[in-house]
């Protein structure tokens, strides 16, 4: 056996570093110091006899040689990984953490969520959310739920198209009838309420109505998630854009109106992200079974 198999800890340290290109993001995922990281991978460069990182600003970048090094020890230890998921299959009880967007999770996902648990009573679900790429092989995340175009860069990782759905602009019964809108231009008299997310882009809705605008004739209300951009709405401070699903029991009960039947595409696209090879499989595909099948009940599917 070689030698410098001894490294294998430093290794460890290394790729977390080179995946994150910060000694403090690969401390906080090993749940160390950094000061531990940096001295650990001081005495892996010393004991290599090579420099495998170089600092440019407040990141930590590779050096060529480090380069090398990084593509073989992320891929072995993938392979290791697989390895002990194949010996080590976990039964489906058991705990499964799925992570989800904030706005799937609270509007979609919460109020159906007891089926599941109806049907899988031993199978708890830990839910993160958040709007990150989904760090699957690096995680406590079992299973993701993905809003976004882009397809997963991570080989070996199964990504599963779920829906896409338009994207509509949403204001209270009461804005609606005091400007009496027929007319998408008429929305410019209100406040538009935004929040960062590249699926919901008001300036693409207005070219797609065929309304020409500027930033000066439009006034702005910016909010950090979909909640509070529809809690904004349902209090009569103007209008924001989201989907018949995200917003459709609040469409039922006359809280919100969807004043134009125009919409935007491609709108809001989600995918199931998992890794085949996870020692969870079993909850995994429960999982995932329960959720095609709720989607294909609804106006989702």
């Amino acid at each position: 056996m070689d030698n410098r198999l001894r490294h294998l800890s430093g290794l460890r340290f290394f790729e977390a570093a080179a995946r994150h290109q910060s000694y403090s993001e690969a401390a906080r995922e090993l749940f160390v110091s950094q000061a531990a990281v940096s001295q650990k991978l001081r005495q892996l460069e010393q004991q290599l006899g090579c420099k495998l990182f170089m600092r440019q600003g407040r990141e930590m970048l590779l050096t060529e040689k480090g380069q090398q090094l990084y593509l073989q020890v992320s891929q072995g230890f993938e392979r290791i990984i697989t390895g002990l998921n194949q010996i080590q299959n976990e039964p489906l009880e058991g705990i499964l953490c799925v992570r989800t967007p904030p706005s799937f999770a609270s509007r979609w996902l919460m109020p159906r969520l007891w089926r599941f648990t109806m049907e899988h009573p031993y199978i708890p679900i830990r839910l993160i959310t958040d709007c990150d790429s989904p760090n699957i092989r690096h995680s406590a995340i079992d299973v993701a739920i993905w809003q976004g175009n882009e397809d997963v860069t991570e080989s070996g990782l199964k990504q599963e198209f779920l829906h896409e759905e338009p994207v509509y602009p949403f204001c209270s019964m009461q804005l609606a009838e005091s400007l009496q809108l027929v007319h998408p231009d008429q929305l410019l008299q209100c406040w538009l309420i935004h929040f960062d997310s590249q699926s919901f882009p008001w300036s693409e809705w207005f070219a797609t109505a065929g309304v020409t605008v500027s930033k000066e004739t439009m006034q702005w209300m910016e909010v950090s998630t979909f909640d509070m951009a529809l809690n904004a709405v349902i209090a009569g401070h103007g209008a924001c854009l989201a989907t018949d699903n995200l917003a459709a029991d609040y469409v039922q009960r006359g809280v919100l109106v969807k004043p134009f039947e125009i919409g935007l595409t491609p709108g809001v696209r989600y995918s199931l992200i998992s890794d085949p090879s996870s020692s969870r499989a079993a909850r995994i595909e429960a999982f995932s079974d329960w959720l095609r099948r709720e989607l294909a009940q609804t106006s989702l599917a």
